[in-house]
């Protein structure tokens, strides 16, 4: 189960770490191909976070988002492929951050070929994120395990037999002793009648 645990988490995060090595090897000065690609996409989200919500967006260099991706992804994933919750957290904030602004098929018609394209990769990454938060989830729902000293059993078996025949001896022979009845207990001494 431990094996099947970590390769499943090794393909999940391979999504991540492959994509950040990508742009992490396209990156060049400016940012590469996806600097290029997010600079409109982030135009359209910042104005659309201004005139919708009424929040000002500072400015950000465009290479600074692809930088900051690339950290979250490639760093989160590895973290992640060895079971740590920063790992999961830290592709959380990636997703949380990237989705609405890299798939924004509310900004096109429903008949036109870039809405269902960007549906569908909306939809992927959402059921990506999903995943995490399940395995945010899961992780938090276990107790850790606490490594417990095996404590040594005793030979209570030959001394409850032991103190069975004693009690059944005095029984007969000492009839001013009472016994208490459980088996094993030593008989208390009585009041004489």
């Amino acid at each position: 189960m431990a094996f099947t645990s970590f390769l499943g988490r090794v393909l999940f995060a391979s999504i991540f770490i492959l994509s950040a090595y990508q742009e992490f090897n396209e990156f060049g000065v400016d940012g590469g191909l996806a600097a290029k690609a997010l600079k409109p996409k982030f135009g359209v989200f910042t104005s659309h976070v201004q005139s919708h919500a009424g929040i000002q967006v500072p400015e950000i260099e465009i290479k600074h988002l692809v930088s900051a991706a690339i950290f979250l992804k490639g760093i989160g994933g590895i973290l992640f492929i060895f079971g740590s919750s920063l790992g999961a957290y830290m592709l959380i904030i990636h997703q949380l951050i990237a989705i609405p602004i890299l798939y924004d098929f509310y900004n096109y018609d429903n008949e036109e070929k870039e809405f269902n394209q960007l549906f569908l990769k909306f939809t992927q990454h959402m059921a990506l994120y999903g995943a995490l938060l399940f395995f945010v989830g899961m992780k938090n729902s276990f107790p850790r395990r606490l490594h417990k000293k095996k404590v040594p059993k005793t030979k209570t078996a030959f001394i409850e037999w032991l103190l069975k025949k004693w009690s059944s001896c005095c029984k007969s022979i000492l009839p001013v002793f009472i016994m208490d009845g459980r088996a094993g207990d030593f008989p208390s001494p009585a009041v004489l009648w």
